[in-house]
């Protein structure tokens, strides 16, 4: 095995075969009157510098994917072209979206999915999970077409404690979440629209019921004996909303803020209101990894896609000003695959206001 392939393997085992205190990253999706759809999500990792670039793969690229042994997996070449957020390598595609407006992102799915055994004759068929995102945008128009296409593929973990599951959505707002269990693959529809790391989909939505009683606003007075009791502040209908970081309580606070955000005019102000619910789910460092000085937050990134539009926006723990990627801009006929660091230099930009009399 080359040194390039070990090298990427550790890198691999590093991120997803980690203790579960990394894993935090969180999903939502709402849609803007004019129909404009937006997918976007957080992406956390607390143990250092999560290496992260945008990815641009042209079309008629010839890719292959890695196996738990080396770069001798699946061949495929692309169909559409991508621009993703990728983690650790150019391959691994966390987010994105194509040319066509199919979008996807993966989420860590620890202990609860479990993939079908690696087996070196399947090879020709064989995807890594970290590079499903990077197949199904380069290769599918629809979830209908990833769905048949799904039932060709081995996918496997580069490792063994590696599982992820993944949100797929497409401009028309239709979305489903796909979990692989014991080697199954299981597509749901989420018209919740919200994803985060385990148990499972089914799990989470059935959790739900357990907040049935949270509303917007404030709760009504109480008669308790010769008392009344009154709210004590504001929003009061949400006390009980739980505010930890784990997966389930971030599902819950999630489809609660989204459900109850006002609908925006466009896809732009969807966009900045999907930023505005995700700065709720911002893990601060030190809860996560005490031992580390350096790194701002836990959450390394933050992205929003405008699947109507074709724009990628995204923001990083070391600057908050919003960047924006434009499929439109983007010949994919003439372009080259390549990536580049999210942030030329990791530094928040801060405008200094001159008072003058």
């Amino acid at each position: 095995m080359t040194r390039f392939i070990k090298t990427l393997l550790l890198g691999a085992t590093a991120l997803i075969g980690s203790t579960y205190h990394s894993v935090a990253c969180t999903g939502i999706s709402l849609t803007a009157a004019d129909g404009s759809y937006v997918q976007a999500r957080t992406i956390e990792w607390a143990k250092g510098a999560l290496k992260s670039e945008y990815v641009i793969i042209p079309r008629g690229e010839k890719l292959r994917s890695y196996t738990p042994t080396g770069a001798n997996g699946m061949e495929f070449t692309t169909r559409y072209g991508v621009v993703g957020l990728s983690v650790v390598e150019k391959e691994f595609i966390a987010e994105g979206i194509n040319e066509a407006g199919l979008s996807a992102g993966l989420f860590f799915f620890p202990r609860y999915g479990s993939y079908t055994p690696y087996d070196s004759k399947h090879n020709s068929t064989t995807l890594a999970d970290l590079q499903v995102v990077q197949w199904l945008l380069s290769q599918f128009a629809s979830i209908d077409e990833l769905k048949s296409a799904a039932k060709e593929v081995h996918i496997v973990g580069l490792e063994r404690t590696s599982v992820v599951h993944w949100r797929i959505g497409e401009p028309s707002g239709r979305q489903v979440v796909m979990e692989i269990v014991d080697g199954v693959v299981h597509f749901y529809d989420n018209t919740v629209g919200v994803v985060t790391n385990a148990p499972g989909f089914e799990w989470h939505l059935a959790n739900l019921n357990n907040y049935v009683n949270l509303r917007p606003g404030d709760a009504a007075p109480y008669t308790l004996g010769n008392d009344t009791l009154q709210p004590i502040g504001g929003s009061s209908g949400m006390l009980g909303l739980p505010g930890d970081f784990t997966p389930p309580s971030r599902f819950i606070r999630a489809a609660f803020f989204r459900n109850t955000a006002p609908q925006r005019a466009n896809g732009r102000d969807t966009v900045l209101e999907c930023f505005h619910i995700l700065n709720n789910f911002d893990v601060p460092i030190a809860i996560e990894n005490p031992d580390e000085k350096s790194l701002p937050s836990a959450t390394q990134w933050t992205s929003a896609i405008d699947l109507k539009a074709r724009h990628v926006y995204y923001k990083t723990a070391y600057n908050n000003s919003i960047r924006c990627i434009d499929l439109n801009s983007i010949d994919f006929t003439k372009v080259t695959y390549h990536s580049h660091p999210l942030d030329k230099i990791e530094k928040q930009p801060i405008e200094v206001i001159k008072i003058t009399q």
